[in-house]
């Protein structure tokens, strides 16, 4: 009762566009859930970049991660998502985010025996400005959706800059990448992450991970960056609650 009068008050609108949305319960509008770029075509299962743009190697070829998955290229109304949820506190994103990558991601990455969720750590300075961590808001989500622990295992120490507007080189320099197992690694994890840019980071924290034990990790992040900006050749239609 008390949603339903608020929202006579002030409308709901999509947390994305600015729209007003038809349900009070709703966080994303329905033209901004249709303008997403799914990424459910073939895709390379080391890196998770479209096929199409994998034909030059695939960047993950040495990476400590075992493999790698994600639900939307980082483009379009995917991009205005994430700028609201990292720069505009449209918290709500990140259960939206969440839902789709339990609904669209692979079933053998989400339902692996004795796996552990495990989210990639935010640079301190980000984390004190904002108030939160995105990619650990996925990463609870998620954890309550695919019915898996959600483990603080990895510490991130002190880099002299944070990858946020960094240049590609600066992002691979391992230099700007400290990560720090806390305590024995699960066996099988599974590591989260709001964008996977270069993978550098998701290969930092796999091989810290690697170093206190575990065995098989799979990267799962909700956008994929691409090689090229158009994206319309590589994007299909997926289910997305």
């Amino acid at each position: 009762m008390l949603t339903a009068v608020v929202a006579l008050v002030v409308p709901p609108r999509c947390a994305v566009c600015r729209a007003p949305v038809r349900r009070a319960g709703d966080v994303v509008c329905s033209a901004c859930r249709r303008a997403l770029p799914w990424l459910a075509g073939p895709c390379c299962p080391r890196c998770a970049l479209p096929l199409p743009h994998a034909r030059r190697g695939c960047p993950a070829r040495g990476a400590a991660f075992d493999s790698a998955w994600a639900a939307v290229a980082y483009d379009g109304a995917a991009r205005d998502a994430m700028h609201a949820l990292k720069f505009a506190g449209a918290r709500p994103l990140a259960r939206v985010m969440a839902a789709q990558i339990a609904a669209n991601a692979p079933p053998h990455l989400l339902a692996q025996t004795g796996a552990a969720l495990v989210a990639v750590p935010p640079h301190p300075r980000r984390r004190r400005t904002r108030g939160f961590d995105p990619a650990e808001l996925i990463a609870t989500a998620l954890a309550r959706r695919a019915g898996l622990p959600l483990l603080r295992a990895l510490r991130r120490g002190r880099a002299p800059s944070h990858q946020l507007g960094a240049t590609r080189d600066a992002r691979r320099d391992a230099a700007n990448l400290h990560f720090f197992a806390h305590g024995p690694a699960p066996r099988r994890v599974v590591l989260v992450d709001d964008v996977h840019t270069t993978g550098a980071t998701l290969h930092a924290c796999a091989r810290a991970l690697r170093e206190a034990g575990s065995e098989f990790i799979a990267a799962i992040s909700w956008a994929r960056t691409l090689d090229e900006r158009s994206v319309e050749s590589v994007v299909t239609e997926a289910y997305h609650p």
